[in-house]
């Protein structure tokens, strides 16, 4: 039997290679969780008898071959496979560390966690067995965990801090949680502590956080002034183009009502040719009964020339508006559309400016172009 028949068995007897351990999630399910990310938060795959195995092995120290010295003397006893996998910090540290001997437990390394409370470490250093910690403990060393996470690069514990500070800010915190944000580098964190600052300096100037900053750190005091301050402007503009754009629309609703009267009439008012129902419906321009008045001041006053009276005035800049906006003067049926179109010729260049600038606003307020009554062929 030649090689090729006897190796050919051996092929079709091998059993099939496992799928690869990926779990395929479709975009709409990506977009589900992503949405639900608040309330699953605290799921977890993993068994609660696990992660009470991790605790117990973190408690009970068995075999541990690190010993971790915190301030006030205290010593924490853990696991250098632990600490490295789940830090590079860690694993960097323990690689240069020379083990020594250490009664029945063999030889152990040695380093120190200073700076922080030493329940602060042990709660840290318990994470990173089971990815779990009582909410008190959050609570009370939220500062210092996040001090810890971002120090010994443990992105998850950090995530989870950054997001638990975001929960607890008060007027009291923010400047103390601010300061640690940027030196940790938690860009979210220290974004929404500068917008809570923005949105509530009045109280939070007269904290006791902020006169230590303020002395501390006085450069950072003074971006901060500054910001406010910008911001303020940036406020003030906002509300001065919001005003301005409510006025325009109000004057592109006013033609619109114009255009419903002579057209349809309104009312008891409307075109000569026009019939009007006495049990007509409420009329939903809201501009209607303001021009129904100005029109029957305008068709009865004696002084219907312009510049003759303040009313009057106002009537001949609103057709002289409506005419500029209309997209055919022809049929319309608003008095005096086509005469004012005639009248744009003999305008000299300064008030045909200010007519097409005002009506390019009007135009772009409600974001038409040929709009069933008005045009933007004149801005």
């Amino acid at each position: 039997m030649s090689k090729k028949n006897e190796e050919s068995p051996r092929v079709s007897a091998s059993p099939n290679p496992p799928p690869l351990p990926v779990a395929f999630i479709s975009s709409r399910q990506e977009r589900t969780f992503a949405a639900r990310k608040s309330a699953l938060r605290k799921y977890c795959c993993t068994p609660t008898a696990t992660k009470n195995t991790w605790d117990c092995l973190f408690d009970e120290g068995y075999r541990a071959d690190v010993s971790i010295n915190t301030d006030n003397g205290g010593v924490l006893y853990a696991h250098a496979s632990i600490l490295g996998v789940n830090s590079a910090v860690f694993k960097s540290m323990l690689s240069l560390k020379k083990s020594r001997p250490h009664g029945r437990c063999g030889r152990q390394r040695s380093i120190s966690i200073n700076g922080v409370p030493p329940e602060a470490v042990q709660v840290f250093i318990r994470f990173l067995y089971s990815s779990r910690y009582e909410e008190e403990k959050m609570k009370e060393h939220g500062l210092s965990l996040l001090v810890l996470s971002h120090a010994y690069a443990v992105t998850h514990l950090k995530q989870e801090c950054e997001w638990q500070l975001e929960q607890r800010l008060t007027t009291e915190n923010v400047v103390d949680i601010f300061q640690l944000a940027l030196l940790c580098d938690a860009s979210r964190l220290s974004l929404v502590c500068h917008r809570f600052m923005l949105k509530n300096f009045k109280p939070i100037s007269a904290t006791e956080g902020w006169k230590a900053m303020k002395q501390s750190h006085p450069v950072l005091e003074k971006q901060m002034l500054k910001s406010i301050i910008d911001e303020d402007i940036r406020e003030k503009e906002r509300v001065r183009k919001n005003n301005e754009r409510k006025m325009y629309m109000q004057l592109y609703e006013a033609m619109e009502a114009l255009v419903h009267i002579c057209k349809d009439g309104c009312r008891t008012i409307g075109p000569h040719d026009k019939v009007l129902k006495e049990d007509q419906e409420p009329c939903h321009y809201a501009a209607c009964k303001g021009l129904e008045s100005l029109i029957r001041h305008f068709a009865g006053c004696k002084l219907r020339v312009p510049g003759g009276c303040i009313h009057c005035k106002r009537m001949w800049q609103v057709l002289e508006l409506h005419s500029r906006l209309c997209a055919n003067s022809d049929v319309c049926k608003v008095p005096l559309c086509r005469s004012f179109k005639q009248k744009r010729r003999k305008q000299n260049k300064k008030d045909e400016m200010k007519w097409s600038i005002l009506v390019r606003k009007i135009v772009r307020s409600k974001s038409i172009s040929g709009a069933p009554f008005f045009s933007s062929e004149s801005t």
